[in-house]
């Protein structure tokens, strides 16, 4: 006989807590709460809900979990901030799980990442200030004299790089997307062979083509900059792929 997942139990169980997470999502919507609110206090949640405390603290540590709510301990509960980090831990356990056979997750969030910066391409040029562009060459920088093989400085500066790309759009979910799926392909794309020096030296290149393009306004040197940005990234999944 199969074991039961961990934290499983009967089929009644799981589907009242999930009712119970979705009284408590309902009552953040009906209230109006936003991020930090505080929740009303676990029997009052009992009340409202005519849940069991057992109930309501399952399906809280369920909500905690995906980031729509925070549990302060000694505190209270409170309206989460409703990040993406739910859908980037199941992406980055997706691509970690079948590294052999799954370059298709990396390859998507290649696809999703350009396909951002892209397509906002016109608004981000018009919207980046002298003083965004004097920080994304100091990120260049900090990326030229920088070893990628070597420690985290060209990662933290790569990852700095885009989120203030895309920043001046003043959009929050663009910004978690593009953040999200960053941090996912930064996890999972060590395990991809054959990042050469000359694909280093090529990536600054294009990070500089990129705020040289967004500088002169040269929407088309800036794109072209991107679409070689990417290019070893791309060269690398299709070799991994073995196609």
């Amino acid at each position: 006989m199969a074991s039961s997942p961990a934290g499983g139990g009967k089929p009644g169980r799981t589907l009242l807590r999930q009712e119970v997470a979705e009284g408590i999502k309902r009552y953040i919507l009906e209230e109006r709460l936003r991020p930090g609110d505080a929740l009303p206090t676990e029997p009052a949640l009992c009340e409202a809900l005519g849940a069991s405390r057992s109930s309501v603290r399952e399906a809280v540590k369920i909500l905690d979990a995906l980031d729509i709510v925070e549990v302060r301990h000694g505190h209270g509960t409170y309206v989460g901030r409703l990040s993406l980090s739910a859908l980037v831990e199941s992406l980055t356990f997706r691509g970690l799980l079948s590294p052999g056979d799954d370059f298709q997750v990396l390859a998507d969030l290649v696809d999703v990442r350009e396909l951002f910066e892209r397509g906002m391409a016109d608004r981000i040029i018009s919207l980046l200030r002298p003083a965004d562009l004097d920080r994304l060459d100091a990120l260049v920088a900090d990326m030229r004299g920088t070893d990628a093989h070597a420690g985290d400085g060209f990662v933290a500066a790569d990852r700095a790089f885009h989120a203030l790309l895309v920043a001046p759009l003043g959009n929050d979910l663009i910004g978690q997307l593009s953040m999200a799926f960053w941090d996912v392909y930064a996890i999972v794309a060590p395990h991809l062979d054959g990042f050469t020096h000359a694909d280093e030296t090529a990536t600054i290149a294009a990070h500089q083509a990129v705020v040289d393009s967004a500088r002169a306004g040269d929407t088309a040197g800036f794109v072209k900059a991107l679409v070689e940005h990417y290019a070893p990234v791309r060269r690398r999944i299709s070799e991994a792929r073995g196609s």
